[in-house]
């Protein structure tokens, strides 16, 4: 299934396919471009257990995606959201900056709903 073409979400309107919750491995994250709002957007989705944790990929720093390996955005430990251009660390929670060059900011992070094993974005 491409992401943005699951006709149930053509039926709910205010709703666009992300991704498959199988998609993303427990414990891990992965990276989508989807068609939101007239613009091509890239996400990082990281899953825990059947939560999931959806902001868009790019730093608040430069703007630059923080994948440099695409689909991979966690640390070693795998605990915290690492951007691998300025070495940008992100608590997985809530997206707030802990320590680097945009310490005190927050990723973006758009309302999305988990149903049927399904991510959406919601406007």
């Amino acid at each position: 299934m491409k992401p943005g073409k699951d006709p149930a979400a053509a039926a709910a309107p205010g709703r666009t396919v992300l991704c498959r919750l199988a998609d993303v491995a427990d414990g891990g994250s992965n990276g989508f471009a989807v068609h939101w709002r007239g613009e091509l957007l890239r996400f990082m989705i990281l899953r825990r257990n059947d939560h999931v944790f959806v902001y868009a990929n790019r730093c608040p720093h430069k703007g630059l995606p923080l994948d440099f390996t695409p689909g991979r955005f966690l640390d070693h430990a795998k605990t915290h959201i690492l951007c691998t251009n300025h070495g940008a660390v992100f608590r997985i929670e809530d997206g707030f900056c802990v320590s680097g060059p945009c310490a005190g900011k927050s990723l973006r992070r758009p309302a999305t709903e988990v149903r049927n094993g399904t991510v959406y974005l919601v406007d």
